[in-house]
């Protein structure tokens, strides 16, 4: 199994405005660390809070939690000014993001904070839970993927780029290949420190692939 470089040192008690960027991460794959590395890079942020689900809230089948942990701490726990966070963990029960970032707002009241999500996810969003209370609470920052047209209905994103920004790399689909114990196919969908944890740990092996 890869082990990864020591995590950054993030001191996000000094930081103001944090991205925060919540998902299955089943696996976690190239464009979730291309997500972040461009937000640091060009969005008005200070650092970005990765968080795994612990539960999720539609009972979809993920791999155990410990593992999606590790594998988010292989591919981005090591850049300055990423935190992989266990706060839904603390939280208990199924994950909810209005939730996790009231929480975040009560324990940090200092922060100013943004969602980080791919475009892909943009029709879904006013139909979450209170989702004009999410975006008082942390306005969308909407990064583009390959593939995808930005619809002008879509809810808007202060982070936006002329050209799709992410390769149309899905969770699903790397399962599907791992599950036909397709690695090579695999291999530039996922970090290769990730790719390693899967093969040592079995993950995804033969499973019933569902999009998650």
């Amino acid at each position: 199994m890869g082990e990864a470089p020591a995590e950054a040192s993030v001191d996000l008690a000094s930081s103001r405005r944090v991205a925060i960027f919540g998902g299955s991460f089943n696996p976690i794959h190239v464009s979730h660390v291309l997500a972040v590395t461009y937000a640091l890079s060009v969005a008005p942020i200070d650092a970005v809070m990765v968080i795994p689900v612990y539960q999720h809230p539609f009972a979809k089948e993920l791999a155990p939690y410990e593992d999606r942990l590790a594998m988010c701490r292989l591919a981005v726990g090591w850049l300055p000014s990423v935190e992989v966070s266990t706060v839904e963990r603390e939280l208990g029960g199924e994950s909810l993001t209005l939730r996790t970032l009231e929480h975040l707002a009560a324990t940090h009241p200092d922060w100013s904070m943004r969602l980080l999500v791919g475009a892909d996810v943009l029709p879904d969003l006013p139909r979450w839970h209170r989702f004009e209370r999410i975006a008082e609470l942390a306005p969308p920052l909407v990064l583009g993927r390959a593939g995808l047209t930005p619809d002008p209905d879509d809810p808007p994103s202060t982070l936006t780029a002329p050209e799709p920004l992410l390769p149309a790399v899905s969770s699903t689909e790397a399962r599907a290949a791992l599950a036909a114990g397709a690695l090579e196919a695999v291999r530039w969908m996922l970090p290769r420190a990730v790719l390693e944890h899967i093969v040592a740990r079995g993950l995804y092996r033969g499973t019933d692939v569902k999009r998650t």
